[in-house]
């Protein structure tokens, strides 16, 4: 894994500029640094290098394809290098010259060669975003694989055309401009996360998952001020060379419903998912919390292997939050070299200041702190750690995929008239008595439930459509007005579209995977593990493994109440039962409690409504209402206020205002950016 920058000029290329763009993203590659500028045709390439395959000079980047045609920078990793380099042997089509080394990277140019881009990317399992340059053609191709595991950001600064892995490639050039885009503020606001093409800037967008976007050097001195459409206008092309919603239709066309059959086949298309990411030339171990999907997980790759596996986790002090017993359970069970940490308070509240630099636009999923500590320390120990990431969108692993189809049809039976005058009074009751209520229900105690309860009772009383329960459930101003100034409208909805016929369950999956998937939890991964330089890899979301997923019978993921039904299955196979079942907790930790407690001088500073207002992107009022009914226990309103929390961060930091971003909580922010 690897940082990677580039521009296009037609005004002449600086190359002090490309280096201090590809410097940028330096953490991400601490191994190797490479430059490769075209003069005439006004193009450069950077790249930082993590070494993981082929240690040597010979997988130094940017990498020429042996024809001379093709120059390529890369991010990630083609984890069936191998069978697609003996494939490329069988026909004769070996480099001229050779084979210069072992690296996935020149196999992958080779294959471009030999196959072309669409070919080899079809054939390809890995995680990727790289950019390469077609001399012959003069156009410039930035790839992402299918999940969007790898990020990949692109735009223009004054009328060069720029991309990088991070949005502090971008900003590093000169003429980067990083006007705030108050849709996508929107956007973060009501889901804690901004969903790609956009990007916290107007006119920088994220590459989607599974696209090509080719430009020409002509089309690249024409800025675009929205994301470009699929297909081809003005030198711009948009391609998608797989689709996620076609498997997942083919899947519900031609499903797999026979149990013991079932669990043969994901058993053996999972291990070899483990086997091809397990391969690398420097250490490798796997994240571990206990749970369903990383038990799996670790319990196949260490089935498989020839030698004991190197698992890692953290706790906490808080009881409700600690998951480390039971990582330490099962990594004993099956016999791995186990590596645990407790975290105290003060250390995972350190990592909050650096929140803003390592995120580099404002996102908002608190679990991006257990996950920068968890990769601190395996890094430690590896540089490679497998995760057990995606197993929710794939298998139903959420609540809302097996309780809002039962709900929903439940209040179908209810006149709305009747659900309102129900649900509205009883979504007041305070959060804090719905948390008291959950303690004594088996099977219910969760973070942040008090708040989970309220929106539901709020969805209830007003929804019209089981779109509009999805919606509502991951919107965190539903039903609300949007705390942003001049927000409102400004989200598109969610992407359910799967036909006529296709479950909810199945839709709600679907969407999961193609926006909370890259755009929340992938990019949380990255970013974590990725600022010390630790290289993540997620066995869930090998192609193969997602397309047999999409044909396995909704009723073996969804039975008795539950999710995960086959992957349960599967891990009892190799973990009893009783020591990896328990309710889902999640990987969090408590926010919503420390800035009403040690938190709360901070977190004032940046909700100060003087401040709010003076810098003009939220209502103010509507934010300190939100704050004072979180202070006292009305409503949970946790994920809502951390993201506006994480805005003001980042917003402090974007004009260098270290005591409003990383000074002791307390110390009072000055002014940072207005709109």
């Amino acid at each position: 894994m690897c940082g990677i920058a580039g521009i296009i000029s037609r005004n002449g290329l600086d190359r002090g500029v490309l280096e201090a763009m590809t410097v940028a993203v330096a953490h991400r590659g601490p191994d190797d640094a490479g430059l490769w500028v075209d003069p005439e045709a006004g193009v450069g390439l950077g790249h930082r290098r993590l070494a993981i395959v082929d240690l040597t000079p010979a997988g130094h980047q940017p990498m020429h394809s042996a024809n001379g045609r093709f120059v390529l920078t890369f991010n990630g990793e083609i984890y069936n290098h191998a069978d697609l380099r003996a494939e490329l042997e069988g026909s004769g089509a070996v480099p001229e010259g050779g084979w210069r080394g072992h690296s996935d990277t020149e196999v992958l140019l080779q294959g471009i060669v030999t196959w072309g881009l669409a070919e080899t990317l079809r054939r390809s399992a890995g995680m990727y975003a790289f950019a390469f340059w077609d001399r012959r053609e003069r156009t410039l191709s930035l790839v992402r694989d299918r999940f969007g595991e790898k990020p990949l950001y692109y735009g223009w600064a004054g009328r060069d055309f720029v991309f990088g892995s991070e949005l502090k490639a971008l900003r590093a050039h000169p003429r980067f401009e990083g006007a705030i885009d108050r849709r996508a503020l929107r956007l973060l606001a009501s889901r804690t996360y901004i969903p790609a093409p956009l990007s916290i800037y107007e006119g920088v967008f994220k590459l989607a998952p599974a696209s090509i976007l080719t430009i020409d050097a002509a089309a690249a001195a024409a800025p675009l001020q929205a994301p470009p459409e699929p297909g081809r206008a003005g030198g711009v092309s948009l391609e998608c060379y797989w689709s996620y919603r076609d498997v997942v239709r083919r899947g519900l066309d031609q499903p797999i419903d026979n149990e013991d059959e079932t669990l043969e086949e994901l058993e053996r298309t999972l291990a070899t998912a483990i086997q091809g990411q397990s391969m690398a030339d420097v250490p490798v171990g796997a994240f571990l919390s206990g749970g369903i999907d990383s038990s799996t997980i670790c319990a196949l790759y260490q089935k498989y292997s020839s030698v004991p596996v190197r698992t890692f986790s953290i706790g906490f002090e808080e009881a409700g939050y600690n998951e480390a017993q039971d990582a330490k359970r099962v990594a004993a069970h099956l016999g791995t070299v186990h590596h645990e940490r407790y975290v105290t308070v003060r250390e995972a509240r350190e990592v909050i200041p650096l929140l803003p630099q390592m995120y580099d636009e404002p996102f908002a999923d608190s679990s991006q702190i257990p996950t920068h500590l968890v990769s601190r320390f395996a890094r430690e120990e590896v540089t490679v750690a497998l995760t057990g990431d995606g197993g929710d969108e794939l298998f139903a692993g959420y609540n809302r995929h097996f309780a809002a189809p039962r709900r929903w049809r439940q209040l179908q039976r209810v006149p709305q008239a009747l659900r309102a005058v129900t649900g509205a009074p009883l979504s007041r009751v305070p959060s804090r008595l719905w948390s008291n209520v959950a303690r004594f229900v088996p099977g219910r105690h969760q973070p942040h439930i008090g708040g989970k309860v309220q929106k539901a009772l709020r969805v209830a009383a007003s929804a019209g459509s089981f779109d509009e329960v999805y919606g509502s459930f991951l919107d965190e101003w539903s039903h609300e007005r949007s705390p942003v100034i001049g927000g409102d409208g400004a989200d598109a909805g969610f992407d359910l579209e799967l036909g006529p016929d296709a479950p909810d369950a199945v839709r709600m999956m679907y969407c999961d995977a193609v926006t909370y998937l890259p755009d929340d939890i992938l990019a949380k991964v990255d970013r974590a593990s990725m600022a010390v330089a630790l290289e993540t890899r997620v066995p869930f979301l090998d192609h193969r493994v997602a397309e047999l997923a999409a044909r396995i019978s909704l009723g073996l993921k969804v039975r008795d109440g539950g999710g995960k039904h086959i992957l349960r299955k599967l891990l009892y196979r190799l973990v009893p039962r009783e020591l990896v079942e328990r309710p889902k907790a999640g990987f969090a930790v408590p926010v919503g409690e420390w800035i009403k407690g040690p938190l709360r001088p901070w977190a004032e500073d940046l909700l100060d409504p003087n401040l709010i207002r003076s810098q003009g992107w939220f209502d103010a009022d509507l934010v300190q209402a939100r704050w004072r009914q979180h202070l006292c226990g009305q409503r949970d309103s946790t994920p809502a206020l951390w993201a506006i929390l994480m805005f003001q961060s980042w917003l402090a930091a974007q004009c260098g205002d270290v005591a409003a971003d990383a000074g002791p909580p307390g110390t009072r922010g000055a002014r940072a950016l207005s709109a």
